[in-house]
């Protein structure tokens, strides 16, 4: 069994809090990881990437060892704004532990995971290669962020074996429950034009607002019956906008907006052909239907049910007593961009909490997530 010397997670964990690294302001929090990372023998680089649209990001890699197998632990330390401070029990960017619970934005998302982390490879010996890969930007835009900060990696001739991102993925209890994929999303609208008209006169214009109502009747909900540890592909449209602002105006069009979250069963090209498909099949009474997809979309992935998936299985079962559930719910992460160079899961805290007014992580939790990350380190490296 791993020791507990070495760096305090708890300890550590409100000293990443009290640096208030809202996206994409860093904050000073990557100084304090370096300042940390550099005594345990971590060669550390920091990496600025911008452009594509978005703002400038800082980010961090930090890599020790040379050889054996390469672990990669994946986290961001940008944190969601805290809203109205006022609603706060306790200050938002203070760390208060009562009672043993501490509180603070990015508690839960995901600052416990980067602390836990750090605190479980101070604790254990240097064997075996352990990189971390660190963005500013994972809570918006997520472009110059973890994806350009592998791209890096890979470039630079790092090849990992196995990764896991430090997301609230525990349910109840540490270690119940870690994410082996993701579902992909896909955004897009559709836009429905007729003719604007009095409302007094419908036979002058064309109104596209039953158009659209059977757009949304014949689109929405379940596309598929789900898959192996997927469940089914899900379209939800979010909006239905006429800017209208009168009740006697026939509107001339209305936009569509609409995510649809997938699984393993689709491509994004399979999924965008059904969706035209589906517009095709629908009677548009003499409007005219554009559809089109807003943003990249990002695919679907499951990472293979052996190597570093097993160990961490059999780990967590040795931890805790139980083997942890393998789950693909929930939303995206960065994970899907790792996805694409080694197995990746999601392993960390129960985060009931994350993104509310007063985020808060148990204390005996982060000390939980710590040993379970360096035992399981002991294990992967063996």
């Amino acid at each position: 069994m791993p020791g507990t010397s070495g760096i305090d997670p708890v300890h550590f964990l409100q000293g990443l809090i009290r640096h208030p690294s809202i996206t994409p302001t860093e904050a000073g929090v990557i100084d304090v990881l370096v300042a940390a990372l550099e005594p345990l023998g971590f060669t550390c680089t920091r990496l600025r990437f911008e452009g594509d649209g978005s703002y400038p990001v800082d980010n961090l890699f930090a890599t020790r060892g040379t050889s054996g197998k390469h672990l990669l632990f994946a986290g961001h330390t940008d944190v969601v704004p805290p809203g109205d401070v006022a609603a706060w029990r306790h200050l938002p960017f203070a760390a208060e532990i009562v009672d043993g619970v501490l509180y603070g934005r990015g508690a839960a998302d995901m600052k416990s995971g980067i602390a836990a982390f750090v605190a479980a490879v101070s604790r254990i010996p240097a064997n075996g290669t352990v990189s971390l890969a660190i963005t500013n930007d994972e809570e918006a835009d997520a472009i110059n962020g973890t994806e350009k900060l592998m791209a890096w990696a890979a470039a630079e001739g790092h090849r990992f074996d196995f990764a896991i991102v430090g997301e609230p993925s525990a349910t109840a209890r540490v270690g119940d429950s870690i994410k082996i994929g993701r579902r992909g999303s896909l955004n897009g609208q559709i836009r429905v034009t007729g003719v604007q008209g009095h409302v007094a006169y419908p036979d002058k214009a064309k109104n596209p607002l039953p158009v659209a109502a059977g757009l949304i009747g014949s689109l929405s909900g379940k596309l598929d019956d789900g898959a192996e540890h997927f469940p089914p592909s899900n379209l939800e449209f979010t909006s239905a906008d006429v800017g209208n602002e009168t009740t006697n105006v026939i509107p001339a069009s209305v936009l569509l907006r609409f995510n649809v979250r997938y699984n393993d069963t689709w491509t994004p090209q399979t999924l965008i052909a059904a969706i035209q498909e589906g517009i095709d099949n629908l009677d548009a009474q003499g409007t005219s239907i554009d559809f089109r997809v807003v943003g990249r979309p990002s695919r679907s992935f499951i990472s293979p049910i052996g190597g570093g998936v097993e160990t961490l299985i059999e780990t967590i079962a040795r931890q805790t007593g139980i083997p942890p559930e393998l789950s693909t719910g929930g939303g995206t992460s960065d994970a899907r961009f790792i996805a694409q160079y080694c197995p990746v899961v999601e392993c960390g805290l129960p985060g009931p909490s994350m993104h509310k007014v007063d985020e808060c992580v148990a204390v005996n939790d982060v000390e939980a997530l710590a040993a379970l990350y360096a035992a399981f380190l002991l294990d992967f490296v063996r």
